[in-house]
């Protein structure tokens, strides 16, 4: 069906904006499963495209709100949800929007997001979400593979840095399943991962997150270094008795050290 609708609308696919639709219905529903989303969820979904994960969410979530900031798949998306009344589509960039504000007039009990996000922008997105202090409980997106596998990484793995503190911080993740580059029009050059993040009910104690953050940050600088290197702006001597704690030293590189033991040091300073 989303091939008849794009090619009846002489739809071009717009490489700018990261356009490579999902087309494998198994894929499609095994994300709402996954999602479990009910008549209480209200699902933000950021690049709808043709709708077709959209389209599968509809029966479960009390209301969908998505963002598409394609206005050339209006006519699309309007000949797909006709007579559909669970679905609202802003046609806008969801970076620029209030979200907050966009919200308001929906009644729901809980707030998911389900995506399939355009890859140039995954990490922009998520931030959004996180600064924007929704409440949302739990995000349900397809990544790229390779940043995907940076959302959960462990310590001592490649994978493993600044990015996968930052959000584990938040959220809980875990990989749900992967995603075959062939399952996507037209098929993009990466494979793609499923990630699912659930709103931590337990916060981390942190004294001061802004320093914490930081500290994470200027510790991955340069990931070959040692946090010695790293970290020569910081109180070392102090930093050094956390680690010492652990069995490490000022020796010791980024990649080794847990989210908790970077709180540790951070609480110290």
């Amino acid at each position: 069906m989303q091939k008849e609708t794009l090619k009846k609308y002489d739809f071009n696919f717009k490489k700018k904006f990261g356009q490579n639709f999902l087309k494998d219905k198994n894929i499609l529903n095994n994300i709402v499963l996954e999602s479990k989303i009910d008549k209480d969820t209200l699902v933000i979904e950021i690049g709808v495209g043709a709708g077709a994960l959209t389209l599968a969410m509809k029966d479960k979530a009390k209301q969908i709100l998505g963002y598409e900031i394609d206005q050339t798949l209006k006519p699309i998306l309007e000949e797909n949800f006709i007579n559909i009344k669970n679905i609202d589509i802003i046609y806008d960039d969801f970076l620029n929007r209030n979200i907050k504000e966009d919200i308001k007039k929906y009644k729901y009990k809980k707030l998911y997001v389900v995506a399939n996000l355009p890859y140039y922008i995954t990490t922009p997105i998520i931030k959004k979400l996180i600064d924007e202090e929704l409440n949302i409980e739990k995000i349900v997106i397809m990544v790229q593979k390779e940043v995907g596998n940076r959302f959960n990484a462990t310590i001592n793995t490649k994978a493993y840095g600044s990015l996968t503190i930052y959000l584990n911080y938040y959220f809980e993740i875990k990989k749900l399943m992967d995603v075959s580059r062939n399952c996507f029009i037209p098929k993009p050059n990466v494979d793609s991962v499923i990630i699912e993040m659930t709103r931590r009910k337990d916060k981390f104690k942190v004294n001061n997150e802004k320093l914490f953050f930081k500290l994470v940050r200027d510790s991955f600088t340069y990931k070959r270094k040692n946090l010695k290197n790293n970290l020569k702006k910081y109180d070392l001597e102090k930093i050094n008795n956390v680690l010492s704690k652990y069995n490490m030293d000022l020796n010791s590189r980024a990649e080794s050290i847990t989210i908790e033991q970077f709180i540790d040091i951070s609480n110290s300073l």
